[in-house]
């Protein structure tokens, strides 16, 4: 493994790939193939990942991985009334 990641690294520093970005990168990746993992659930995702669970919660949201922005109710438009 260390061999690949030493590869994955080469290749990000051939490309002009910055720190902040690959380790952002890193961040989400890992944290959405562990929440797959299991399903969704925070709380089981932040004990694999060996976080507390609203450290997740805020990781996910300076991610941009906020799943409750997606999953909201969208409000409807309000309906015109007809007039009679």
């Amino acid at each position: 493994m260390k061999d690949q990641i030493k590869a994955l690294i080469s290749h990000m520093i051939e490309s002009g790939i910055q720190y902040s970005e690959a380790v952002s990168e890193f961040e989400k990746q890992f944290i959405l193939r562990v929440l797959e993992e299991h399903k969704g659930n925070q709380s089981k995702t932040a004990e694999a990942l060996g976080i507390h669970r609203n450290t997740l919660s805020r990781k996910r949201e300076e991610l941009g991985l906020d799943h409750h922005a997606r999953h909201r109710k969208r409000s409807r438009p309000p309906t015109a009334r007809r007039s009679s």
